[in-house]
C-alpha cells in the first residue's frame, strides 16, 4: 500500500502522483494534513473553499469504496508516522513551485529518509514544467511571447485516469483515533467566517463550469473578456488554485472546443482565435509559475532592479479608501467592492486597480498583493506576483513605466453603460453613464446632486501620472 499526500490536487481524476500511487494495481491511502505553517500564511476565503473541496474529496474517494485521512499537524512529522501506522511502501504527492512549499517538501524528503520510507514527487500542476522551456541560453523566460511561442507548441499530456473502485483504502482501515466524519470548521483551524461569498468548490462544481465555458463562452472569449459586466471569463482560477480539475483536462476541453471553432487562430475575430486566446491565459499562468520556480524572491522583492530604490509613498489614508472601494473612481471603486463581495475580481479589473494603486496613490505594490493574498480565493502566489510586479513595472515583461492607465478611461471603455459599476456601487445607482464616468469632471455641487453618498476623486490622476513617471524616471537615475 502506497500513501498519497494530497496539497493542491484536490482531485481523483487527472492526478499524476495519485495514479503512480495505483499503478501495478497498488492500493492507496489518500492524506491530508492541515500544516500550521502554510495555514499561517492562509485567510479565510481559501480556507473556506478548501473546505468545501476536502468534502468534495472526501465524498469522490467514498464513491470509490475508500476515505479521506485527514489529520492536523507538521507533515514532517505526521507522514512518518502515518507510514509506519499503516505499513506504507511509499509517500507520494505532486510538486508545488513556491519557496514556501519547496522548502516544506525537502524537509519532508529528508524526514521520510530518516524513517526509511521511500517517496516520489512528480511534476502535476502545469502542462510544462518549470525548467523545461529555457531560451537559447538555457535561461527561464521573461518575455511571454517567446514563451508562449514554445509553450504552445510542445506537446502536452494526456490527462491520469482516476483510481478504480477497491484499490483506494476504505474506513474500516484506518484508525479509530483518526477516523473522523466531520472536516474541521473554520472556527477550529482558527479563521473567522470570510466576508465575502465563495464559490463550490469540487471537482464536481470544476467540470460544470467547463463544461459550460467551452459550450459556447469561449468561442466570443477574445471579444468579451474584457467586459466586467458580461460573464465571458471561465472562472476556473479557482479551481486550477486548489486543483479541483486537473490542467490537463482543461486543456484537453479546450482542444476539443478548438475542433468544432469556425476560422482559423491567425483570423483576427473567429472562434478559433478566441480558443486560442483563452489557452494563452493558460500559458500565462505556467509563465509566471516558471519565473517564480527560478526566482522565488520575487514574492517580496522586485524581479527588475532598478538603479535606485523606487520612492514609494506611505499613505495609510489612501490605501485604507483603495481597500474600501472609496476612491472616487467608479471603475476601481466597484472592482474593489467585487473583490470583497465575492472573493473574486475580473482579470480586466485586477489590472486596473493594481495600476491604479502603484501609478495613482504611489503605493508599493506589496501592499496590494498582501491584500489580494488575503482576499482572493484564487491567490496564487506566482500568478499575483506576477501581475502585480507587471502592473508596477517591476516585474518580468512588465508594463512600461510611462504607460499608465487612465481609470475613467478603462471605465468607459470596458463598462460603457456603467452596467457593472452601478451593479458594485449602488450610490451611483441612479446617475447616467455620463455622470458615473465624468464624475471626476463634475463639480461639487453637481457630484452632491448626482450621488450625495460617493466621495470625490482623492488624487488627480493627470498629475498623479506626472508624478509617476518622475518617480521612475528618479529610481531609474535620469538625469
Amino acid at each position: 500500500m502506497n500513501l498519497h499526500w494530497h496539497r493542491r490536487d484536490l482531485r481523483v481524476a487527472d492526478n499524476r502522483a495519485l495514479a503512480e500511487a495505483v499503478a501495478g494495481g497498488e492500493s492507496v491511502l489518500p492524506v491530508f494534513v492541515f500544516d500550521p505553517q502554510i495555514l499561517a500564511h492562509a485567510s479565510p476565503p481559501r480556507v473556506a473553499v478548501l473546505l468545501d473541496a476536502l468534502e468534495s474529496l472526501r465524498a469522490d474517494y467514498r464513491e470509490l469504496g475508500g476515505d479521506l485521512l485527514v489529520t492536523r499537524g507538521d507533515p514532517r512529522e505526521e507522514l512518518p508516522r502515518l507510514a509506519d501506522e499503516y505499513d506504507a511502501d511509499a509517500v507520494f504527492w505532486n510538486r508545488d513551485y513556491s519557496g514556501l512549499a519547496a522548502e516544506r517538501d525537502s524537509e519532508v524528503r529528508l524526514a521520510l529518509d530518516d524513517a526509511g520510507v521511500s517517496r516520489a514527487a512528480y511534476h502535476d500542476e502545469l502542462l510544462h514544467e518549470p525548467g523545461t522551456i529555457r531560451t537559447n541560453e538555457g535561461e527561464h523566460y521573461s518575455v511571454f511571447t517567446y514563451f508562449w511561442k514554445k509553450w504552445r507548441d510542445r506537446e502536452k499530456d494526456a490527462p491520469f485516469a482516476p483510481p478504480e473502485a477497491g484499490q483506494v483504502v476504505g474506513s474500516e482501515r484506518i484508525d479509530a483515533a483518526e477516523r473522523v466524519t466531520d472536516l474541521p470548521s473554520l472556527a477550529d483551524l482558527g479563521f473567522e467566517e470570510p466576508e465575502a461569498g465563495v464559490p463550490s468548490a469540487g471537482t464536481e462544481a470544476a467540470r460544470d463550469r467547463l463544461r459550460e465555458f467551452c459550450e459556447e463562452t469561449i468561442f466570443g472569449y477574445a471579444e468579451d473578456r474584457d467586459y466586467p459586466a458580461k460573464d465571458a471569463t471561465s472562472r476556473l482560477s479557482v479551481h486550477l488554485k486548489w486543483g479541483t480539475i486537473g490542467v490537463r483536462e482543461v486543456w484537453e476541453a479546450t482542444e476539443e472546443a478548438a475542433q468544432r471553432a469556425d476560422g482559423d487562430p491567425d483570423e483576427e475575430g473567429s472562434e478559433a482565435a478566441s480558443v486560442e486566446e483563452f489557452q494563452r491565459q493558460l500559458a500565462w499562468r505556467e509563465f509566471y509559475a516558471h519565473v517564480l520556480s527560478a526566482r522565488p524572491d520575487v514574492v517580496t522583492r522586485n524581479y527588475r532592479e532598478y538603479e535606485n530604490d523606487i520612492d514609494w509613498r506611505d499613505d495609510d489614508e489612501a490605501l485604507r479608501a483603495w481597500k474600501e472601494g472609496r476612491t472616487g473612481y467608479p471603475i476601481v471603486d466597484a472592482a474593489m467592492r467585487q473583490l470583497r463581495e465575492e472573493a473574486w475580481m475580473h482579470n480586466r479589473l485586477r489590472m486596473v486597480v493594481a495600476s491604479f494603486l502603484t501609478k495613482d496613490l504611489l503605493l508599493d505594490w506589496r501592499e496590494g498583493y498582501d491584500w489580494f493574498r488575503e482576499r482572493l480565493a484564487d491567490h496564487d502566489t506566482a500568478n499575483d506576483t506576477g501581475g502585480w510586479q507587471w502592473a508596477a513595472s517591476t516585474g518580468t515583461d512588465a508594463q512600461p513605466y510611462f504607460r499608465v492607465f487612465n481609470p475613467m478611461t478603462q471605465g468607459e471603455r470596458y463598462d460603457p453603460d456603467a452596467e457593472f459599476i452601478e451593479r458594485y456601487v449602488p450610490e451611483l445607482a441612479d446617475a447616467s453613464a455620463e455622470e458615473v464616468h465624468g464624475w471626476h469632471e463634475l463639480d461639487p455641487d453637481e457630484r452632491e446632486r448626482v450621488a450625495s453618498e460617493y466621495p470625490a476623486p482623492v488624487v488627480d490622476h493627470a498629475e498623479r501620472r506626472e508624478a509617476a513617471i518622475a518617480m521612475f524616471e528618479d529610481a531609474r537615475g535620469d538625469e
